[in-house]
């Protein structure tokens, strides 16, 4: 069994550290996003309020970002698709 209090201060290290999302931290450590979210929100800020308040800061900035690295994405996804279509269709001449 997993102590939450201990799952939730290493996961507010790791967002600090890296300054990763929810996404990224839930996928390092193998767990959903809502855990994540629910630990870093709720139970760090019983655990540890200094680290809360870092880790608050960087979801903020990273939820006030997070149209623009869905515009880019989608920028992404397009530009690949073009590639593979002007690859296919020098394999087809």
């Amino acid at each position: 069994m997993v102590d939450t209090a201990d799952r939730a201060k290493a996961l507010g290290q790791y967002i600090v550290k890296n300054k990763a999302t929810v996404r990224a931290a839930a996928k390092a450590f193998g767990i959903s996003k809502s855990t994540v979210h629910t630990d870093v929100t709720k139970k760090l800020k019983t655990v540890n309020a200094g680290l809360w308040r870092e880790v608050r800061q960087i979801l903020d900035e990273n939820r006030e970002q997070r149209h623009i690295r869905g515009g880019l994405a989608t920028r992404e996804k397009y530009r690949r698709v073009r590639q593979q279509r002007q690859h296919a269709d020098i394999k087809k001449d």
